[in-house]
């Protein structure tokens, strides 16, 4: 099949041999988005090497349990043990010896098949397009936030970084929040976030908050909005970190301490409920998306999914 291989240094179009595995489901890909995370590990996060991709929509081809075949449907990424407690909990993310789809000890779906086992897999409802479909598993992390921490209607929350993670968190949170505000550096972007209603404010310009906000969500991709976050968050406030980079990240501990803030780290998220945001409707994704390549095209799209300003870049097959 054809495949965007990453071999730790370099990523490549090639033809590589598919192995089946007869206790999971091959899922002929239909499309696949290019995440922020794809573009850090080419740059070095994660040490992974094999083919990229967790975020797709494919059809199943081939499975051991046969009423799956022919099915519409997305994968969750994080492939548990099936056997540690928290398996058996129902919750792979945080399994010892998990393997991660396209991020960690598994191959991805920026290529014709993917392999996953079927407890990973949710049928797609038929009123989701296969574009909108591709949107699952960001929209999941964005989500996932209220997971780890609380949000009302009168919460004051800033998401700092208008990137499609950025975006889809503020989309999400203002599911929760009237109080929503995102900070970001392309007007572009903001315009989206502006048309659902969600304020919005410039980077140079969000000083004015002053530490205004119960809630932080740093969404930036880069060690700079880990110092807006500590700036604009009340004393007793929450920063939840959700960027992922390559790099370190400067923190001035004593602030941390001083103003006593809580630090959450945030995730994958379940995709049932990204599922039934899209079915409801209630979060359009289809204007998050910059443009469509073909497989063929997979270098390119990686070098436009990398330009400034670009939103979310899928893959055809």
């Amino acid at each position: 099949m054809k495949a965007l291989h990453f071999d730790g240094k370099k990523l490549k179009l090639e033809e590589i041999d598919f192995r089946i595995n007869d206790a999971e489901a091959v899922i002929r890909i239909l499309k696949s988005g290019i995440c922020n995370t794809d573009l850090e590990i080419v740059r070095g996060y994660a040490g992974f090497v094999g083919i990229l991709g967790h975020e797709f929509v494919g059809i199943v081809e081939r499975c051991p349990e046969v009423a799956w075949i022919g099915k519409r449907v997305v994968g969750e990424i994080n492939v548990g043990c099936g056997v540690c407690f928290l398996c058996k909990a129902g919750d792979s993310r945080h399994c010892p010896r998990r393997t991660v789809l396209g991020i960690h000890g598994r191959d991805g779906a920026h290529a014709e098949f993917v392999s996953l086992p079927t407890r990973n897999l949710l049928e797609v409802p038929e009123t989701i397009t296969d574009e909108e479909a591709v949107f699952v598993e960001p929209l999941a992390a964005a989500y996932a936030i209220t997971e780890r921490i609380e949000i009302h209607p009168n919460t004051k929350v800033a998401v700092i970084g208008d990137g499609k993670l950025g975006l889809l968190s503020a989309l999400t949170l203002s599911l929760k929040s009237n109080n929503v505000t995102l900070i970001g550096k392309h007007q572009h972007k903001l315009a989206i976030a502006k048309g659902h209603g969600i304020e919005t404010a410039l980077i140079e310009k969000a000083q004015k908050y002053g530490r205004l906000f119960d809630v932080v969500v740093e969404a930036s991709g880069n060690k700079t909005g880990m110092q807006m976050a500590m700036d604009i968050v009340q004393p007793k406030g929450f920063i939840v970190l959700k960027s992922t980079f390559h790099g370190e990240t400067p923190l001035e501990m004593w602030r941390v301490v001083v103003d006593e803030i809580s630090i959450i780290g945030s995730r994958c998220g379940k995709f049932a409920p990204a599922l039934e945001i899209l079915k409801e409707g209630k979060i359009k994704v289809r204007e998050l998306i910059s443009e469509i390549f073909s497989l063929d095209k997979g270098i390119e799209a990686f070098e436009a999914a990398s330009k400034k300003g670009a939103l979310k870049i899928l893959l055809s097959m």
